[in-house]
């Protein structure tokens, strides 16, 4: 199963593009589409610029990078195209060793229609700041998009 062109409208909805480095909300250097690393592993670093189609690239490398996670965690259970899509940008956000260690993964793994699939994407609204675990309402609003998109196979933005 490959990203859908709903897989990369929700994670530029809920990151958008900033082609100068900047600090995220939990301190890590960050560029373009969310990017905090390089394809050949160096860390965004500050002062840091990106030209549009430099994000555009390092956006399409990471989404697939972490669909091959997502299609391998997921492999012995049969998902709709949304269900994937809405993983994947999940993974994007917190990381494949996050969604591997998830109740959200269990949950998919033991029933991928699962009604309480749902609240699972809602307990990953929360970012480190200032040394301590805080609810983040960009995050809150991006978890229900992922959600609805899983359950629901359509787009719906939250805002914050």
């Amino acid at each position: 199963m490959i990203p859908s062109d709903k897989c990369y409208a929700i994670i530029k909805h809920h990151e958008s593009c900033v082609l100068k480095a900047y600090k995220d909300i939990g301190g890590v250097w960050t560029i373009g589409w969310g990017t905090v690393q390089y394809e050949n592993g160096a860390p965004v670093k500050a002062g840091q610029v990106l030209q549009q189609w430099k994000a555009d690239e390092l956006l399409n490398l990471e989404v697939q990078s972490k669909a091959r996670s997502v299609q391998n965690l997921t492999s012995k259970v049969q998902l709709k195209q949304c269900q994937f899509d809405a993983l994947v940008s999940f993974a994007y956000n917190v990381g494949v060793a996050a969604l591997t260690s998830s109740t959200l993964l269990r949950r998919v793994l033991k029933s991928p229609f699962d009604p309480t699939i749902y609240d699972c994407f809602l307990m990953w609204n929360k970012a480190h700041i200032n040394g301590k675990l805080e609810e983040v309402p960009g995050l809150t609003a991006r978890r229900k998009s992922e959600a609805w998109l899983y359950a629901n196979d359509e787009l719906k933005y939250y805002h914050e």
